[in-house]
């Protein structure tokens, strides 16, 4: 295959990915239907989220972790090692973890 054809073809499976949280969006709200909400998020939404969203959350984790780890001694100085490590670590590991599939909040014991 051809350099052109294979950026060709990432390009458009990138923004075609990118798309895919507004129409979920536009379908979630626009067509009535029940099945289609926050709970219950249509299968290329969970697509979307596995192959995309999950891999780069659970690095993002990874680089927040070592970020922090490199940061925790000015941090501690500034007194703000809390903040950093919610922002850093946790903040990501939650939206990698403790999301469901497809959702676009962390929904984490919440009952609506």
């Amino acid at each position: 295959m051809s350099p052109f054809r294979i950026l060709a073809a990432t390009l458009a499976l990138f923004f075609g990915l990118q798309v895919m949280p507004a129409m979920a969006d536009a379908d979630a709200h626009g067509s009535g239907d029940p099945s289609y909400s926050l709970e219950a998020p249509p299968a290329y939404a969970m697509i979307g989220d596995l192959l995309v969203a999950r891999p780069l959350l659970i690095v993002a984790t990874v680089a927040g972790t070592g970020l922090f780890l490199i940061s925790l001694p000015f941090t501690a100085l500034g007194g703000n090692v809390g903040a950093a490590g919610k922002a850093l670590v946790v903040d990501p590991g939650k939206a990698a973890f403790v999301r469901c599939l497809g959702c676009t909040g962390d929904g984490y014991g919440k009952q609506e």
